[in-house]
């Protein structure tokens, strides 16, 4: 599954139906979700110029791919690399949301001080460092710090009743989440981690502040990552 996710574009953006292009990969290799035919055809940014030779790639390897999943072969269990799509950099593991809840939570800290919102507002902004507008969903307001739930952009955009609040560029300050792949690290140790709702699908880094079982604590987020 990983080798064809590596081939997609990444944006995440949901129109092949799909809410990452890690579960389209997924359904894509098997060929077949809840009853319906998956083709490639579903991304429609593979059928643009840019993205025609690795279009070919994942045609010339999608039956090689299912061959092995038929005879067994195919799982994910021996994927142990996990690599950020835009830039290629290898991660120590990649951050699912906590049980039940939509996405890994952030810390996001506005600059912009005089702006009021509550527990359940919808802010629209754009992390300082990244070119992707977000929205996040405030699940708590605590000292400065907003946590949030990240449900966009694409599906809301469309969304008449939706009026976020624009709260502009703001420094993501932690991550909150669950080890979904890689090895669970310690406290205190720098890291490089793919959150799964990353639009760009790209490598993160931080310190590890909290780490219980496979759920994790990141502090002093950074998108540049050696």
């Amino acid at each position: 599954m990983k080798e064809i996710e590596r081939l997609l574009p990444g944006y995440n953006c949901g129109e092949c139906g799909f809410k990452s292009c890690r579960e389209f990969a997924r359904a894509l290799l098997k060929g077949t979700d809840r009853g319906r035919e998956i083709e490639i055809e579903l991304c429609p940014h593979l059928g643009l110029e840019k993205h025609r030779e690795k279009r070919a790639e994942i045609e010339e390897t999608l039956p090689r791919l299912r061959r092995l999943l038929a005879e067994g072969r195919g799982g994910e269990e021996g994927e142990a690399e996990i690599r950020g799509v835009i830039d290629g950099l290898a991660a120590d593991f990649s951050l699912a949301p906590l049980p039940g809840e939509p996405s890994c939570r952030e810390d996001v800290h506005p600059f912009d001080r005089d702006l009021e919102f509550e527990v359940g507002d919808v802010l629209r902004y754009r992390p300082l460092g990244c070119p992707v507008t977000h929205f996040g969903k405030v699940v708590k307001i605590d000292h400065g710090l907003v946590t949030v739930h990240v449900v966009g952009p694409r599906h809301l955009l469309g969304d008449r009743d939706f009026a976020p609040l624009d709260v502009g560029v703001s420094l993501v300050a932690a991550f909150e989440g669950v080890v979904l792949r890689g090895r669970v690290p310690g406290v205190g140790e720098t890291v490089r981690f793919l959150p799964d709702h990353c639009m760009m699908q790209k490598v993160h880094s931080g310190v590890i502040v909290h780490s219980e079982g496979r759920m994790v604590r990141i502090e002093g987020i950074d998108l540049k990552v050696w």
